[in-house]
């Protein structure tokens, strides 16, 4: 940066001429005669001169405005049209200058943004950058903006510093704070008041709420109808006044300073170039900047200030639609004074006949009245004069100008308002007009206001409207916003709109839709008649995808793996989320693009896990169609997965890679090679986790389940690979469990295996219900059977049986508080559970509620079954009566002899007698067909 940085703040000195003499003396005494201290209120006060007599009789003409101010609106058009100058400067981010000729295609108000997704050279946590500068038609910078686009011959320059420089800056102070630089060491600690004093005391001796409602009062209205001297010579008082009385923060001066020796030096090396006259020239800045005290101030400054070089983040600009209210946040504004602002703004122009500049073909703007006279000729600019007229001496010793009354326009206010809030709900009548009317005039009285303000008719309106409770979506004091004006949102149009939302409403003007129009449009797809609006569903999933929430909302109809939609009805907003879109747009040409980009991203981010690039995976086969891309986060996430060192993500995979695999089996004729990797590695993988996850205590039931699950369900693919089952046992035996749940989940698994008979299970589970001091942990054995379901599915009629159980035998103080705790599983693994869980019930359970009483479970069934079966039972008494059955055994056994025959000579008998399980199998199996 400069060396000017290095040097203390100095002011140059002044040629005190006659110019401002009397008002110097008059601040001189004023300060004596009020004052404490004099010498520190002398010494702003007298600066303060000093800095408009230097601003004046700069060769450049400095413009002094305020931000969306309709006073400075109008100044800024009437000085151009007396002036006509061929070069403005403006105040605005140089690199923004192409899009300006773009606003003719928009509705104000919009915002010029300057956008980077991508940093290089700043802090990570910055990313995404944003520059925003919102423009309003009553702005003197879209009058400066318009006259210089329209008029032939007329060059804009925008002198400010970048949006790369303005991040490089706060990175510098940022670095600057983190290192504990010190204070100025030339500045020493003040008793000189500050600007919040002064905020405070105009505040309050002004009788007004807060500063927007000050500024319309003092500083709009007496400026409205002012002339250009005294305009620009009050507005220099006002930046002067506002910059001397700033918090002292030596890094927000800096700042300040090297903002203003930026954009001289970019008017010095303008000059310089094109060789133009300073007189013929019109340097538009804020108010603050404009009363400058840096050495470098105008266009003959000594020094140049160096301009570091931009960093290597790339930038995309483009136009955004902004609104009052977002306007009013970005600067610190009360709600509604923008709107407020545009309707003096209309007054100002009917009142002065000033006829402002529009871009040609500007949406949303009202076309200029042609004159009924010939306009005058403008007269040649007077060369700047070193004895300009001092008129800030009249303008502040006159008495404030009192407006009469416009009672028309009051009772039309106090007449819509009403009509307003009985549309919002509220019981207003006529009687309450009249007294809106009457107390707006009443509280102006008693602000010393002979005209009521906008703020004064909105206090009034709450007064005599709102009552106790809010009846509707808006207050009085919304109503009165919006009666005012409204929270305007612009818009932007087609043809200033970046390639990829052009191409967005291109694909999906088969749908017919306004989708430049704000709201929510219902779209109805119908594929099967129309099979063209099928890209127009694959569009809109991407933009559901990519856009926030609402822009793209489906209402019927949904997206899977391997099928494809038939009808669709969706819900579209895009005209409300235009600048989402817009910003999608820097990201690249087309939705595909930026969706790969960020797929990719995604995967390859420091974040990325095995669960979210298979995710990735999925998004890219669904909405891309994309192979490619598919097996390329594919291989991505084979990579993670084999340095992943927890099973946080376990119930995540195995969801996405069931789901995968089965696409891929089903629609396509060989597996890809990345989900075969993926299955041989994952089954090693969680195999080698396994003992560590059944003892972790930070890992869950659900996901070592969900490893099971992994492993159970992948184990015919591995193994077809290359896998040994050996692994998996070994695991197995090295996984010692000691909470109750993962110890249930061991034991399934071990049926699974067949390492574990369920008659075993079964006793094991008895053997718990029937230790009184195993009893209360027991619902934690059932919560890890339930877990089990996942792996083992084909263990749901075990489960049903364990849960039959403990709703019979475990006592109530163990049961109830069991009860949330099977809810809350049931309700979070539902999806998977909760059917298997349910059909198997159904099946168990009898169907009719008269059936209950005598229902026996099958499972207490089964010991009287064989408690009743010896050699000849129930079982040999069936037989007896169906002979046909056991001769048909004998004969293809090789016996001889037939069951009708005498004792001795039955054989099939006589292998009932010998083998009677399986008489008893026989006589369950029927059993249970009966029930």
């Amino acid at each position: 940066m400069s060396t000017a940085q290095e040097t203390s703040v100095q002011e140059s000195p002044v040629q005190h001429g006659t110019t401002f003499d009397a008002l110097r003396t008059q601040l001189q005494e004023a300060a004596t005669a009020f004052a404490d201290g004099p010498d520190a209120l002398e010494g702003i006060l007298l600066g303060i001169v000093d800095d408009v007599d230097r601003a004046v009789r700069e060769p450049l003409e400095v413009f002094p405005v305020c931000h969306h101010s309709p006073a400075s609106a109008v100044a800024m058009a009437r000085r151009l049209r007396e002036k006509q100058p061929k070069v403005v400067y403006l105040e605005l981010c140089e690199d923004m200058a192409p899009l300006l000729t773009e606003l003719r295609n928009c509705r104000l108000p919009v915002a010029v943004q300057a956008f980077a997704s991508e940093v290089d050279g700043f802090p990570a946590e910055w990313a995404p950058l944003s520059v925003v500068a919102p423009i309003t038609e009553a702005s003197a910078e879209y009058q400066a903006i318009a006259y210089a686009l329209d008029t032939p011959g007329v060059e804009l320059v925008l002198v400010d510093r970048s949006s790369d420089h303005v991040f490089q800056w706060q990175a510098d102070d940022a670095a600057a704070r983190s290192a504990g630089e010190p204070a100025d060491p030339d500045t020493p600690p003040t008793a000189e008041p500050r600007f919040a004093e002064l905020e405070e005391h105009l505040l309050h001796h002004g009788r007004v709420r807060h500063w927007s409602e000050w500024w319309h009062q003092y500083v709009e209205l007496p400026l409205g109808d002012s002339d250009h001297d005294t305009y620009r010579q009050v507005m220099l008082l006002i930046g002067s006044l506002f910059r001397r009385l700033a918090p002292g923060d030596p890094a927000r001066v800096r700042v300040d300073e090297d903002r203003e020796r930026y954009m001289w030096t970019r008017m010095r090396e303008h000059l310089a170039a094109s060789g133009t006259d300073p007189a013929d020239c019109l340097y538009v800045c804020g108010a603050f900047h404009a009363a400058s005290r840096v050495a470098e101030f105008g266009v003959h400054g000594a020094d140049t200030f160096e301009i570091s070089a931009p960093s290597a983040s790339t930038w995309q600009y483009g136009l955004i639609p902004s609104s009052h209210a977002a306007i009013e946040a970005q600067f610190g504004l009360a709600a509604g004074s923008v709107s407020i602002a545009a309707t003096q703004w209309a007054k100002n122009l009917k009142r002065t006949r000033i006829r402002p500049f529009r871009l040609a073909g500007q949406a949303g703007t009202k076309k200029a009245a042609k004159p009924r006279k010939a306009a005058p000729t403008p007269a040649a600019p007077e060369p700047a004069s070193d004895s300009a007229a001092d008129m800030l001496s009249g303008f502040l010793r006159r008495p404030p100008v009192l407006d009469r009354l416009d009672e028309a326009e009051l009772l039309g206010w106090s007449v819509e308002i009403v009509r307003a809030a009985r549309r919002a709900g509220y019981l207003a009548s006529t009687a309450d007009a009249i007294a809106v009317f009457e107390t707006s005039i009443l509280l102006a009285g008693m602000r010393d206001r002979a005209k009521p303000t906008p703020y004064d008719f909105q206090d009034a309106a709450i007064t005599c409207i709102e009552k106790d409770t809010v009846p509707g979506r808006r207050d009085v004091r919304r109503l009165v916003e919006i009666m005012m004006g409204g929270d305007r949102i612009g818009q932007v149009g087609y043809d200033a709109l970046p390639p990829l939302a052009r191409d967005v409403h291109d694909r999906l003007a088969p749908l017919g839709l306004r989708l430049q129009q704000r709201g929510v449009q219902r779209a109805l797809l119908d594929m099967a008649s129309r099979p063209e609006l099928e890209k127009c569903s694959d569009v809109l999933w991407m933009l559901r995808h990519l856009m926030p929430q609402g822009t793209a909302r489906p209402i019927m109809g949904e997206r899977r793996l391997g099928e494809r939609p038939i009808q669709e009805s969706w819900d579209l907003a895009l005209g409300t989320h235009q600048r989402a879109l817009i910003e999608l747009g820097y990201e690249g040409v087309s939705i595909e693009q930026v969706l790969e980009q960020r797929l990719r991203r995604t995967a390859y981010g420091p974040q990325a896990t095995t669960a979210t690039v298979l995710q990735a995976v999925e998004d890219a086969t669904l909405y891309l169609r994309s192979r490619r891309l598919a097996d390329e986060l594919g291989t991505r996430a084979l990579e993670i997965l084999a340095t992943e060192r927890s099973v946080d993500g376990a119930p995540e995979v195995l969801r996405r890679v069931r789901r995968l695999l089965a696409y891929y089996r089903t629609g396509e004729p060989v597996l890809p090679a990345w989900i075969e990797s993926f299955a041989k590695t994952g089954y090693a993988h969680y195999c080698t986790l396994l003992p560590t996850a059944f003892t972790d205590e930070d890992a869950t039931v659900r996901q070592v389940a969900a490893m099971l699950g992994f492993l159970f369900s992948m184990e015919g693919l591995a193994l077809s690979l290359g896998c040994d089952r050996t692994q998996l046992e070994l695991a197995f035996a090295q996984s010692h469990p000691q909470e109750p749940a993962k110890v249930a989940l061991l034991w399934a698994a071990r049926v699974h295996l067949g390492q574990l008979s369920r008659t075993e299970l079964r006793a094991r589970c008895d053997e718990l219900l029937g230790n009184p001091l195993v009893v209360p942990a027991y619902p934690r054995y059932l919560s890890g059977f339930l877990h089990a379901l996942e792996p083992v599915p084909q263990l749901a009629d075990f489960v049903v049986e364990a849960v039959s159980n403990a709703f019979a035998r475990l006592p109530d103080p163990v049961l109830l508080p069991w009860l949330p705790t099977l809810i809350t599983t049931l309700r979070s693994d539902g999806a998977e559970l909760a059917p298997l869980l349910i059909r198997e019930a159904g099946r168990i359970f009898p169907g009719r509620l008269a059936a209950l009483d005598t229902w026996v479970p099958p499972w207490l069934d089964q010991p009287a079954v064989a408690a009743v079966l010896p050699a000849r039972g129930r079982a040999a008494a069936l037989l007896t009566a169906h002979p046909q059955t056991c001769d048909a055994v004998a004969d293809l056994l090789g016996c001889g002899g037939t069951w009708t025959a005498p004792a001795p000579a039955r054989a099939g008998a006589a292998l009932v007698t010998r083998h009677p399980d399986t008489a008893q199998a026989l006589e369950a199996l029927l059993a249970a067909r009966q029930r």
